[in-house]
């Protein structure tokens, strides 16, 4: 990921020199496991602990410009400074033992992050709900005036999904955080499973219960699937904000700084731009999750196919979407709110947003649903093409008139009665 979507702390996780690292835990984690069982001698356990660094991404490089390969230069690097003790290092592992394992530990402090970002923004979203749980305005379908609901509500929403976002990537974090130390083919010939536990217990995580040279990718599959779903519903606020931000309906907006600017040409302007960094940025998201979804069919025990891919997209991803967390976290909670303007947009329609409930009146006071119906879309059709208030092209129609007075359309058209149950879907956020 480009330095300039990149935080500091997933970046981190990332970094070349991390990598090696956590590639030097792993290996001493075996190597520690081998003396456990007698395979390699205390003094020569006792000097590799001592003398073992993770070598500089700078010293890997100069060997693996002449090796052309990664895992080796690696190891190579490990060694000088340990001697010959360094022959215990590796010992019966293949490169992806320490590739896997190594991964793993890495996705599994990226989800973390990932994880803390999402616990706040339910935290965010569930707070600004009650906020505004009895703000009314209008809501849309089809992005027609439908009828009213409250901006709380919307809030709700969006809390609810992010709950299940986190609960996905929970879920995730379970899957992919498990180590292969197994051999070439996953047959354990030249390395004793016990090895596998104790590396895998010390560095927390759980034994792949069968691999090949490799774990397989379905678990990062699901890891990414949870990021990009969890991107989408970034999106999805990012949009209905942006939407709630254009001039003719600013209902709402992402929050705006001191000293901020909106266009070089244009002073007035106020323009949406986190919100559509945070779309943007999902759509990446999308484009990782059909890479790894690729990766997942693997020539027999293993090729090498998936290892270009991942080095690009699981930095990416969890970079990217950690990213776009903090920016949809940013914006839900520094978010403007304006009641008045949502109370003006409606009231644009005349009465509109009350036919569903006038139509249930009908029906109560002994209308057939299709006359009721009839009469209903008739007067909405005249107060659409003319802008004559509901109430009144209802009252001309004499069906309408005989069941129900003008007070009673007042009554029905009192927007707090869509407020009657919202309880409901409160006291469940509440619960989470």
């Amino acid at each position: 990921m480009i330095p300039r979507y990149t935080l500091p702390e997933m970046g981190a996780v990332w970094s070349d020199a991390h990598r090696f690292e956590v590639f030097t835990r792993v290996e001493l984690a075996a190597t520690r496991a081998w003396a456990d069982l007698g395979v390699v001698p205390k003094d020569d356990l006792d000097v590799i602990l001592e003398r073992a660094v993770a070598p500089s991404p700078e010293r890997v490089k100069e060997i693996e410009d002449v090796t052309q390969h990664d895992v080796i230069a690696f190891l190579t690097a490990l060694g000088e400074p340990i001697g010959p003790e360094s022959r215990w290092i590796h010992y019966g592992m293949t490169s992806n033992d320490l590739l896997d394992t190594s991964l793993a530990i890495q996705l599994v402090e990226a989800t973390d992050l990932l994880i803390a970002k999402v616990e706040q923004l339910f935290s965010i979203l569930k707070r600004r709900a009650f906020e505004f749980r009895d703000t009314v305005c209008v809501g849309r379908s089809h992005g027609i005036h439908a009828e009213p609901t409250t901006f709380g509500l919307k809030l709700a929403v969006y809390a609810f999904e992010v709950a299940r976002d986190l609960q996905r990537l929970r879920t995730a974090r379970t899957t992919i955080a498990v180590g292969k130390i197994a051999g070439p083919v996953g047959t354990y010939a030249s390395i004793d499973p016990r090895i596998e536990e104790a590396v895998c217990r010390e560095l927390g995580l759980t034994p792949a219960p069968a691999v090949t040279q490799v774990v397989q990718r379905d678990r990062i599959a699901e890891l990414l699937s949870a990021c990009a779903i969890t991107a989408s519903t970034c999106e999805k606020i990012s949009i209905e904000i942006r939407h709630l931000q254009r001039t003719e309906v600013r209902e709402a907006e992402e929050p705006f700084g001191k000293g901020q600017k909106g266009s070089s040409a244009m002073p007035h302007k106020r323009n949406p731009i986190l919100c559509e960094r945070i779309t943007g940025l999902a759509r990446l998201q999308r484009g990782y999750l059909g890479a790894a979804l690729e990766n997942n069919a693997l020539w027999h025990e293993r090729d090498i196919s998936h290892s270009s891919v991942e080095r690009v997209i699981l930095p990416d991803a969890t970079i990217g979407l950690d990213y776009q967390l903090s920016l949809t976290i940013r914006v839900v909670d520094g978010m403007l709110v304006f009641p008045e303007r949502m109370r003006r947009n409606l009231e644009l329609t005349n009465g509109l947003v009350y036919s569903a409930h006038v139509l249930l009146a009908l029906i109560d006071a002994g209308m057939t649903r299709e006359d009721a119906y009839a009469a209903v879309q008739a007067a909405a059709m005249q107060t659409w093409e003319t802008e004559a208030p509901f109430a009144e092209t209802l009252l001309a129609h004499d069906t309408v008139r005989a069941v129900i007075d003008r007070a009673g359309l007042e009554a029905l058209m009192d927007p707090s009665r869509y407020l009657e149950h919202l309880g409901t879907v409160f006291a469940r956020l509440q619960a989470l």
